[in-house]
């Protein structure tokens, strides 16, 4: 499991990454969320009768993607999220596994409670380059 920095959120639910002030007082941590190795996704998605989410670009999805992987790019997270269920587990993934760490944290962030990022990404499957 990982467990992301602090982060401010102020009175709007906006999230940060500046340092707040002192007398910023709306701070939460980060949810945790899993790390799945690559070569260990399908068996994960098995156990956990999880949702793949693929979080590139459509570009990057024309490439090749997860079976029945359902593609929501990052810019787009905010404004989809309501798409996923919160009583589903879902593996996040992408080229590298960087953009899909942001998006398991972002959602575990806001409730999503058994979430994980396939680390190593579409690359470690040489899937991408």
């Amino acid at each position: 499991m990982s467990i992301f920095t602090l982060r401010c959120v102020d009175e709007g639910g906006s999230l940060g990454r500046a340092a707040a002030p002192p007398s910023i007082r709306y701070t939460r941590f980060m949810s945790a969320f899993a790390n799945v190795p690559a070569s260990e996704w399908e068996q994960w998605v098995a156990q956990n009768e999880a949702t793949i989410l693929d979080v590139r670009e459509p570009a990057e999805w024309a490439l090749g993607t997860l079976p029945d992987a359902m593609l929501i790019s990052t810019g787009e997270i905010m404004g989809r999220m309501d798409e996923l269920s919160k009583d589903r587990a879902i593996l996040c993934v992408c080229r590298s596994g960087d953009r899909s760490q942001h998006v398991a944290a972002f959602l575990a962030f806001h409730g999503y409670d058994r979430v994980a990022n396939m680390t190593g990404g579409m690359k470690a499957l040489g899937m991408q380059d």
